[in-house]
Formats: structure tokens, C-alpha cells, sequence
């Protein structure tokens, strides 16, 4: 426990800094979380980081993180989208050339790997180009249910959620996290306005906040299909940046496909 506390102490300090600030040092520290992400899931499929198939996934990933605009010196039909499909149609050539060796299964895991880190790391930049209370709305999300579902769970919790994939979850600590969360967030948003109406955010906000558990969940059914505790060993005492960010990368596209940002 003072492990893990003394890793949160020293990753907050370093992190907050950077979501106040937003523009291109956020995009950065984006860039940098996507690249450890996915590599996390390479080292879980024993893929080689310095192989082609890996340097191809981080040009994809990488691609699907930086903002629109970096791109804007190129024709028009050539976007970042684009650039990602070609990444992808290597990946499925490289099954042919590599004959047996490298996969179609395996393509498709490092694709959707690419889309599912890439993707939501874009909009958790997107989110701050928005406005630092509308990132921080998302965060909270994130934070309250987490907090909410582990401290509820562990008063309240019975009756398993999704034993073979995560045997800690409840279901009184998931629906305990989500009311905690938009109670919570019902009063940050009459403070701090963020897209719709107020009304319209709670309903949002207890949305979100359900999807943000599948987030966690899909990591969890990751890892044990893999055969792993942890994503990763970078942060001390909580695992690897997809045991951090994996409802985030969720939460932050639900909030550009439902318009808020």
C-alpha cells in the first residue's frame, strides 16, 4: 500500500502539470503513454518491441493519437485514418511474407490493439483541447467510479460481477461506484458547466460511467487471457499505463461520439 501511494504521490505531480497546461506537452506525454501501452500488449504476445510487426503497431498507434492538424500539410484524402489503413494492410501482407511465423489472429490483435490504445488517447487530448474542466470531467468519471466501486465493494460486496474475468469486482461496488461518481460529478457540473444541459450531463455522466467499468473489464479479460496480473511493472504498486488508462480509453471516445466534446 505505501508503495502504491507513494507512486500515485509522484505520478500526480508530474501528471496534473501537464493536463493544466494542455497543447502540445499533453500531446506529448499522450504520444509517449500510447507508445508504453501498446508495447505493453506486444510484450503480452510475446512479440519482439524491435521487430517489424512492432515498429509498424507504434507507427499506427502513433498516428491514431496526434491531433488532425499535424497532418494538415498533406493532400486532403490523406489523413491520419488513411495513413492508420496502411499501416493495418502491411500487418496483413506481413502474414504472407512471414509464412506461418507471423499471423492473421496476430494482425488482428496488434490492429485492434492500435485502434483501442491509439483511439483513446486521441481524445484524451481532444478532451483538453476543449477546455481543462471538460478533461477533468472525464477523469473524474474515471476516478470517482474506480474509487467508489473498490471502497463500496469492499464494505458492501457480495455478489460477483464478472468472476472469471475479474474475481475482486462486485456488483454493489460497480452500481455503488457508478450513483457515488454522478452524485459526485452532478455538483461538480453546476459549478462547472460541460456540454448539454445539466440534466442531460448526469444522465451522461451515469453512461459514461458504466462504460468506463467495461473498460477496466475488456483490460481484465485481456490480461487473463494472456495469463498476466499486470499490463505492465512501470508504475510501482499499480501495474502497467493500460491498468491506469483502461477505462479512460474508453470513456474519452464516448465522449466525442456522444457530442461533448
Amino acid at each position: 500500500m505505501k508503495q502504491r501511494v507513494i507512486t500515485a504521490v509522484i505520478a500526480l505531480i508530474i501528471f496534473i502539470p501537464l493536463i493544466v497546461i494542455g497543447g502540445l506537452p499533453l500531446t506529448i506525454a499522450a504520444l509517449a503513454l500510447g507508445i508504453i501501452a501498446v508495447n505493453e500488449i506486444l510484450i503480452m504476445k510475446k512479440i519482439l518491441l524491435v521487430s517489424f510487426e512492432a515498429i509498424m503497431t507504434n507507427i499506427g498507434v502513433l498516428l491514431l493519437i496526434i491531433p488532425d492538424s499535424w497532418l494538415s500539410f498533406l493532400p486532403t484524402d490523406i489523413n491520419r485514418f488513411f495513413l492508420f489503413y496502411v499501416v493495418a494492410i502491411i500487418l496483413a501482407v506481413n502474414t504472407v511474407t512471414k509464412k506461418g511465423r507471423f499471423t492473421f489472429d496476430d494482425a488482428g490483435v496488434l490492429t485492434l490493439a492500435m485502434l483501442y490504445v491509439g483511439t483513446g488517447f486521441h481524445y484524451f487530448v481532444a478532451a483538453r483541447g476543449d477546455g481543462f474542466t471538460t478533461l477533468l470531467f472525464g477523469m473524474l468519471i474515471v476516478w470517482l467510479t474506480d474509487s467508489g466501486a473498490y471502497m463500496i465493494g469492499r464494505k458492501l460486496g457480495k455478489h460477483k460481477l464478472a468472476p472469471k474475468v475479474s474475481p475482486n469486482k462486485t456488483w454493489e461496488g460497480s452500481v455503488g461506484g457508478t450513483i457515488a461518481a454522478t452524485i459526485i460529478l452532478a455538483v461538480y457540473l453546476m459549478f462547472f458547466p460541460v456540454g448539454y444541459d445539466w440534466i442531460v450531463m448526469v444522465i451522461l455522466t451515469l453512461i459514461l460511467s458504466i462504460v468506463g467499468q467495461f473498460g477496466d473489464l475488456v483490460e481484465s479479460a485481456l490480461k487473463r487471457f494472456y495469463g498476466v496480473k499486470d499490463s505492465g511493472k512501470i508504475l510501482p504498486g499499480h501495474g502497467g499505463i493500460l491498468d491506469r488508462f483502461d477505462s479512460m480509453l474508453l470513456v474519452m471516445p464516448m465522449l466525442h461520439l456522444l457530442g461533448v466534446i
